[in-house]
């Protein structure tokens, strides 16, 4: 059977299941699809010209490039075919971003075999800004050989034609409403986790919209039908839109369902969604929305009520009054006016929306996406300097605000030190900076669309201003099935081909390895002046500063080396009094966003800010227990402030970690690890001697607000619960619901208990081996009254934990020990009352392969405590997650319920749990 019957047979098969024929990304497909073409008499004939035209994806896919060559001889008339002229193979061209396209374009022009099919293609590659050096290169070259078209296009691109040309935004857009949930809502029910196989395959993915929720589908499908002249706007009532994660395949569901066709000539590749919340949109999500050009509202019409003084107003419950301003009950038409920028049901104004339209998203809005004008400044920098000219002022000048007098935050003095291309002033909180990127992250089930997000920005190569980039294994780790087995090795093999440090080695070298992708960028970022970019929410390292981010920015950070984001306002966090001995820094995590709200009013200060925590004594392992949960802060990033010592032994514990790396064989040929192990001794080196110190605020920062903790009022475990049976279900399945142990009375049942996931580091696998020795001396044996599942984060803390002995007691404990020789194929649907020992990685954090028993309530170190993350309902009962720390979840799978507090000192008794207490030092300069 030859690959193009194969893909019919594909073809039926996907009929089946509602959707269309598969977007073709394979060269030998589309070859014999051409040959078809080229048979008049085929009788296949007329289908194959069909998916030429309209079922190829662009940029630099091996079917592009085949493509673009057949375009090519049809242009220059080589090749004849009917219903593609030459003037409509040009305009394919136009469609498909970079890479091969621009070639071939630039060798129309440059060869100039036609003069009249040159003058065309170079109004054809006036319109493109994916070009990189190579191309801009051979258009220099031959401008200054005489080319007067190659200096027309240059010409062109000083002026930034490509963009000045474009439409502008429709002053009045017409929305229909449409209320996706009340509260919170997370990624996971525009994305699940547990489709996270098929993201890379758009519109098969799209079937998972609303968590599979055919009546919701239905809802908005005859809402669209309704109202075919408006955009639909989803919206998360009394809560934040896109809670969670940045999620790119979340945006692309939304935009494929509501949002506008990109091209006629690409399928299923939508933009400009319209999203909105009463509380905004989570800053993680709002910066992937923007990458498609989308409109993301903070709608505030619901807000909490004040009393004459200004204090909150709450209910018996304790909980703060709402009032209503304005409705947006599903199917409210609602105009929004994007040059007055507010919000409008009829005449009535309802709400100032200028956040949402600042000069620079309403340049992606214009452009289709952030990464166009990204690609687009670079093309015109390029062609001013080309010109010997300045660059005109074309797009809108980056915000600078510089405070004369004023101190500098830690989060702006890292901006400050790696933006480029600003007036050179100091600048503070609220400027828009392009800055360079020092460390990349890509895990494994979003990788597969960052690969497809380089290949349409036609890159081919990792940008030599990153440090050093790594592409994981984590979030597919729990179960090596046939999904995995057809994805994750074309992904390593890609990102190996493009220059990532890969978990699993496309040549077999080492043994594939997967590691949770936060904790390996922690070890590996060996910079506290860096910035970092991940493909997740949790990328949140404890050196320098992260942000998490969707497959599209991870993109753009891998092939440019820069990411642009205005420079966020910062809330400095500090610590007072002293910890109990029984007391887990996680407690300290969980109390930190309680006396936050408690505080502020119920106000989360934290959001879309950055948390400058002041943790001054821990290393960076056991510190990126804190700013891993400033994700679930709903805080933009946060910095560490540590002490000098501090900081040198979390560098040398990441120094000893990256060396492993190095002999294991992970390295590359252009010594990616090598030169991370050689930063680090010159960070070292730098402190040691006093050159340049920890990175520290001025005494004189200015802060969007000041948190205090008060260690003191830390008198038990904190628990992070979703309260799933909360009468407002708004209130339900948040973060910000956290109880003291002694609220659950020592009686509420555990189902299952997990310790993993990237909130736990070798202490904490430390204290379950103490804890299980500690049970055994006081009852004299250990047995489980319900399963612990353990999956340790990286290879590294498993191989230290084997040299220090604490593996051996682990072992000793287990009912089940992860065999790498011989990986899990399915998903562990039921679970006994014993220790399972699971390869390292997110198992069931992540949610996408193994899950708890529908209707179990887990205890669990992890992040994530939305709706059927972990554990799914059943018809009986809801399915719930609640978060604490390692020693609270082993006593209760010991216990099988909730311990109470003389229980849990007991089982604690004589462990260190944590050695954190506030600096005694200054941290400021």
């Amino acid at each position: 059977m030859n690959i193009y019957k194969d893909y019919i047979k594909e073809i039926a098969e996907r009929k089946a299941q509602g959707l269309h024929p598969k977007p073709i990304d394979g060269s030998e497909l589309l070859s014999a699809i051409i040959a078809q073409i080229k048979d008049t008499e085929h009788p296949d004939r007329d289908d194959s010209v069909n998916f030429f035209i309209y079922n190829v994806l662009p940029g630099t896919t091996s079917a592009a490039s085949v493509k673009a060559e057949f375009l090519k001889e049809i242009i220059l008339g080589e090749s004849e075919v009917k219903e593609i002229t030459p003037d409509f193979a040009l305009e394919q061209l136009s469609h498909m971003k970079g890479g091969p396209s621009i070639k071939v374009l630039l060798d129309l022009v440059l060869e100039q075999k036609n003069i009249d099919i040159a003058k065309k293609a170079a109004e054809v590659l006036k319109t493109q800004v994916f070009l990189y050096e190579a191309d801009t290169e051979r258009l220099e070259k031959a401008m200054k050989n005489g080319c007067p078209i190659s200096k027309d296009i240059i010409e062109s691109y000083a002026q930034a034609e490509f963009f000045t040309k474009l439409p502008e935004i429709e002053e009045e857009i017409e929305v229909v409403t449409y209320i996706a949930g009340v509260g919170d809502i997370s990624t996971d029910l525009l994305s699940p986790g547990g489709d996270a196989h098929s993201r890379s395959d758009r519109e098969l993915h799209g079937q998972c919209m609303f968590e599979h929720n055919k009546e919701m589908q239905a809802e908005l499908l005859a809402l669209k039908e309704a109202h075919p002249d408006k955009r639909v706007m989803l919206i998360a009532e009394k809560g934040t839109m896109g809670v969670g994660s940045s999620r790119m395949s979340g945006v692309n569901n939304v935009a494929l369902w509501t949002g506008i066709s990109s091209s006629p000539y690409v399928p299923f590749i939508n933009i400009a969604p319209v999203i909105a919340g009463t509380n905004g949109i989570a800053p993680i999500f709002l910066t992937t929305v923007g990458v498609t050009g989308g409109i993301g509202l903070d709608l505030k019409n619901w807000v909490i009520q004040k009393d004459e003084d200004g204090k909150t107003i709450r209910d018996e419950d304790g909980e703060p009054v709402l009032k209503e301003m304005y409705s947006v009950a599903t199917g409210t038409v609602l105009t929004i006016n994007t040059k007055e920028k507010k919000l409008y049901n009829g005449d009535t104004e309802l709400k100032d929306i200028s956040a949402a339209f600042t000069p620079q998203k309403m340049e992606f809005m214009k452009a289709g996406g952030s990464y166009a004008v990204v690609f687009g400044k670079k093309l015109q920098t390029f062609a001013a300097k080309a010109l010997g000219i300045e660059v005109p002022q074309v797009y809108a000048t980056s915000k600078e605000v510089s405070i004369e007098g004023q101190g500098l935050t830690a989060v702006e003095k890292i901006f400050n030190k790696n933006a480029v291309g600003t007036s050179g002033a100091t600048l503070h909180a609220g400027s828009y900076v392009r800055a360079e990127v020092n460390i990349v992250g890509s895990q494994d089930t979003t990788g597969l669309m960052t690969s497809q997000e380089l290949e349409m920005m036609a890159a081919t190569v990792i940008s030599p201003i990153v440090d050093g980039a790594y592409q994981s294994g984590c979030h597919t780790a729990s179960v090596w099935d046939d999904k995995s087995k057809a994805n994750i090795p074309r992904l390593m093999s890609f990102m190996n081909d493009f220059g990532l440090i890969t978990g699993r080695d496309p040549k077999g070298k080492y043994f594939p390895m997967t590691d949770v992708i936060h904790k390996v960028l922690n070890d590996i970022t060996v910079g506290d002046w860096d910035i970092i970019i991940g493909g997740d929410s949790h990328t949140r390292m404890s050196k320098g500063v992260a942000f998490g981010a969707d497959s599209g920015t991870v993109a753009l950070a891998l092939a440019t080396g820069e990411a642009s984001m205005p420079i966020p306002e910062s809330v400095k966090v500090t610590f007072k009094g002293q910890m109990k001995s029984y007391m887990d820094f996680r407690d300290v995590v969980h109390a930190t966003q309680q006396q936050m709200l408690e505080q502020f009013g119920g106000e989360n200060v934290f959001q879309g800010r950055v948390i400058e925590v002041h943790i001054g004594t821990l290393t960076a392992d056991e510190a990126f227990t804190f700013t891993d949960w400033t994700a679930e802060m709903k805080a933009k990033a946060s910095i560490c402030i540590s002490e000098d010592d501090t900081l040198i032994e979390s560098l040398e514990i990441a120094k000893g970690r990256i060396q492993i790396m190095i002999e294991k064989g992970m390295d590359n040929a252009k010594g990616v690890l090598q030169g991370l192990v050689d930063k680090a001794d010159t960070r070292i080196t730098e402190l040691k001697t006093g050159i340049k110190p920890s990175l520290r605020p001025d005494a004189d920062a200015v802060y969007h607000a000041e948190v205090i903790i008060d260690l003191d009022e830390i008198a038990e475990p904190m628990i992070a619960d979703p309260d799933v049976n909360n009468e407002d279900v708004s209130k339900r399945y948040t973060h910000d619901n956290i109880r003291p142990l002694s609220y659950y009375g020592g009686t509420k049942k555990v189902d299952l208990g997990f310790v993993g996931s990237c909130m736990v580091h070798k202490g904490d696998m430390k204290i379950l081996a103490q804890m299980l020795k500690n049970v055994e001396a006081q009852q004299g044996k250990v047995e489980f009254k319900a399963p612990l599942v353990v999956a340790p984060p990286t290879y590294n803390i498993v191989d230290e934990l084997k040299e220090e002995g604490d593996w051996e007691v682990l072992q000793k404990y287990s009912g089940f020990e992860f065999d790498d020789s011989a990986p899990k194929g399915l998903a562990r649907t039921k679970y006994e009352n014993m220790l399972y020992l699971e390869r390292p990685g997110c198992n069931l954090c992540m949610g996408n392969q193994e899950k708890a028993e529908p209707g179990d309530t887990v205890m669990a170190t992890s992040t994530r405590l939305f709706q059927g993350r972990v554990v799914k309902d059943t018809g009986e009962k809801k399915g719930e997650s609640l978060l604490s720390s390692t020693p609270v979840v082993v006593l209760s799978t010991i216990l099988g319920r909730t311990p109470t507090m003389a229980e849990y000192e007991a089982a604690v008794d004589g462990i260190v749990l944590t050695k954190f207490k506030p600096s005694t030092k200054q941290l400021v300069r």
